[in-house]
């Protein structure tokens, strides 16, 4: 995770301990990977950890490598958050520098 903030990493993760979807919001906001993540937390809590980490995961390595400058050309699978598949590097319509 070089290049980002630590603790709020850290904090992050903490939270996603306890209430994954929580975590899920905080990093990918309202849309579909908070719904698939409170399904998921409600019909087994480990599962919806290991889709809140895998979310953390993707959104803290495409922010490292964006970064360094490689952005990722292809969308992660089962990540429908436009912010998490950019690493929170927001464009508004145009091509990222």
């Amino acid at each position: 995770m070089a290049g980002t903030n630590p603790i709020s990493a850290v904090l992050i993760i903490v939270i996603t301990i306890f209430l994954p979807p929580v975590g899920v919001w905080m990093i990918a906001g309202c849309g579909a990977d908070l719904f698939v993540n409170i399904c998921l937390t409600i019909l087994g809590y480990f599962p919806g950890h290991i889709h809140a980490f895998y979310l953390e995961y993707v959104y803290f390595e495409r922010r490292s490598q964006g970064q360094m400058g490689n952005l990722a050309a292809k969308r992660a699978p089962g990540v429908y958050s436009d912010n998490v598949n950019s690493g929170g590097r927001t464009t508004y319509g145009t091509m990222p520098t």
